[in-house]
């Protein structure tokens, strides 16, 4: 239980990285090396990589879309030796004589590059920012980076991520923020290699940042002993977190750890006399296999395209449209916003068609990195690059031979890729990675997007032929918000996540507030609020105390500095449902006024029923 290392100074660790350039034999006038890879091992790298790109790209996009779109920056995610894998965001900044350098197989170790920000994190060890005159190699000195290493469970370090610019951004701006993705990212692949099959403990110093990615995080078994942690959790309790348990961390014993209620925080003293906020998830509940005499399980049932609508007249109208092209060589493209279930109408309508039996392949192009993607769709042959698997890969086109293969977010596909998607429509052929021979297909493809592909075309973002190809017949999903079938939609959401005991239904109350919410996520987001709430209410009906806070966030209230506070005795039911009566029945308003929760309140108002 050795405690963690100190971290170097920002002066001790630019004056080690000049004395190892001296070392390596650099000059400031050398020109950086970059030892780029050839094309072959550039494919491996990237194959061998798949599952580090895929779980970072899913991590540190949001940062990027929401913090960092509109600074003139580059983000690269390279591996342990230097070598760059992928890439997000603008690379005008970079020199052209120097672009090589911020492509895949590039690298940046410090022997070839001199001290630069993902060199020099891999060097120490630790987040570093390296300022335009702190590079060793003058050539380099027209940017600034930071960069902060990714560790995996065993501590090891396995990637580093890296913000470049030329501009002079706040050195404290883009260390922090390439630390916090590096730690997202390490969190993920943490809770990825347990898959939830072990008691998971979220703590930090308090309750505003316990869910934030600088939470300590310990996974540990039925028996107490820690699996793994992440550094936030070395550094919150003074120790390198390894094969420990959990017992001889905090002042609990295991008994009484495993008894704390799921999803509600507590608090627990350290060994030393830190006080922590904490959270405990307990394992995901692995099904039983069934004895060899048991009966067979019933198969899930099919998704009727008749149950898509309850009387909305545009889904409706789409569910007609789609009926009539069944069977028809006409491709079509759903359009509508994220979660109005665009895949679950996709999937209703292969299973009522001719290809039922057949596979149904869903593709999210949104989600697959850009270096990825061709040998994902388009397979790649044997031995088509050195490591790669000595079977192969058919890919996901040639998985959907005589089914259907559903393209989501195609908006998304990088224009190399839809090149190759048109040959596919066009010839019905598939062509690997790696190989000269095509493969002919059988499939009828389906796309979706939540954006104007007409509006992409025109920006030079998507292939104006790809569109016609694939737009044979757009239909459109209307959002929640704007359907005449909501209150049905909500009762069979309902009916198809309750549990065979949960016989009570949606109050009055919460039908109302259900037909008043926005819902931005659509049904997706219906569907995560009514299992949270059937988990809160477990056999009573579902009341407006059962949903989850963030519920109401979009409810349309009362602004709060409008909402002064009011003395009243909150055992006094009969007064609190006068103070209700006159607040128009807004609980949010009263319950601010009161100064309590809107699930207080509601609790207290149901003391009389």
């Amino acid at each position: 239980m050795a405690a963690p290392a100190s971290p170097l100074s920002h002066d001790a660790i630019i004056q080690d990285s000049w004395s190892r350039c001296r070392t390596f034999g650099l000059s400031h006038q050398s020109t950086p090396a970059f030892d780029q890879l050839p094309a072959v091992d550039i494919a491996q790298l990237l194959e061998s990589q798949h599952s580090l790109v895929q779980t970072t790209h899913q991590e540190v996009l949001p940062y990027y879309e929401n913090i960092l779109s509109n600074s003139n920056c580059l983000i690269m995610l390279a591996d342990n030796q230097g070598q760059v894998l992928t890439s997000w965001g603008t690379q005008r900044f970079i020199e052209p004589s120097l672009t090589r350098g911020f492509s895949a197989g590039a690298s940046w170790m410090e022997r070839c590059s001199g001290t630069n920000a993902i060199g020099t994190a891999l060097a120490c060890e630790q987040a570093v920012h390296i300022e335009h005159d702190e590079h060793f190699l003058k050539a380099n000195r027209f940017m600034t980076g930071s960069a902060a290493p990714i560790f995996d469970a065993e501590r090891k370090v396995i990637a580093v991520l890296d913000v470049s610019s030329d501009s002079y951004l706040p050195p404290s701006h883009t260390l922090g923020m390439v630390k916090m993705m590096s730690q997202t990212v390490e969190n993920r692949l943490i809770l990825n290699l347990f898959h939830g099959q072990h008691f998971q403990l979220t703590f930090n110093t308090g309750l505003n940042n316990l869910d934030s990615q600088w939470a300590g995080l310990l996974i540990f078994d039925e028996s107490g002993q820690v699996l793994s942690a992440n550094r936030r959790a070395d550094n919150l309790l003074g120790v390198r977190l390894s094969r420990i348990s959990v017992e001889s961390l905090f002042k609990v014993s295991l008994l009484e750890l495993l008894n704390q209620p799921e999803g509600l925080p507590f608090s627990l003293q350290a060994s030393g006399r830190n006080r922590f906020q904490c959270l405990l998830k307990r394992p995901q509940q692995v099904p039983v296999q069934p004895r060899v005499f048991a009966e067979p399980v019933a198969a899930p049932a099919a998704i009727s395209l008749n149950t898509l609508h309850f009387g909305d007249s545009r889904v409706e109208k789409a569910v007609r449209q789609a009926e009539r092209l069944l069977e028809k060589d006409i491709p079509l493209l759903i359009h509508g916003e994220t979660g109005v279930g665009k895949e679950v109408f996709v999937k209703a309508l292969h299973q009522a068609s001719s290809r039922s039996k057949q596979a149904f392949i869903a593709v999210n192009c949104a989600a697959i990195p850009a270096e990825l993607v061709e040998s994902e769709l388009f397979g790649y042959e044997r031995g088509a690059f050195t490591g790669a698997n000595q079977k192969g890969s058919i890919g996901l086109i040639r998985k959907a031979d005589k089914g259907t293969l559903f393209l989501d977010e195609i908006g998304d596909m990088p224009l190399p890729t839809q090149a190759r998607l048109l040959r596919v429509l066009q010839e019905r052929c598939v062509q690997p990675v790696g190989s000269s021979e095509l493969f002919p297909v059988d499939l009828r493809i389906i796309s979706a997007t939540n954006r104007s592909l007409r509006e992409q075309v025109q920006l030079g973002r998507f292939r104006e032929d790809l569109y016609y190809r694939i737009g044979g017949l757009t239909l459109e999903l209307p959002p929640l918000r704007e359907r005449s079938d909501k209150e049905a939609l909500f009762k069979r959401l309902w009916e198809q996540h309750r549990e065979p005991s949960q016989w009570a239904g949606l109050s009055h109350e919460v039908l109302e507030l259900f037909s008043r919410h926005p819902w931005p996520g659509n049904l997706r987001q219906v569907s995560s609020v009514i299992q949270v709430a059937l988990a809160m209410a477990e056999e009573q009906p579902i009341r407006p105390e059962h949903l989850p806070d963030d519920f109401f966030v979009d409810l349309e209230m009362e602004p709060v500095e409008t909402a002064e506070p009011i003395a009243v005795d909150l055992n006094d039911v009969e007064d609190l449902n006068r103070q209700l009566q006159a607040a128009g029945g807004n609980i949010s308003y009263l319950a601010r006024r009161l100064g309590v929760s809107r699930n207080t309140l509601y609790k207290r108002l149901r003391q009389t029923e």
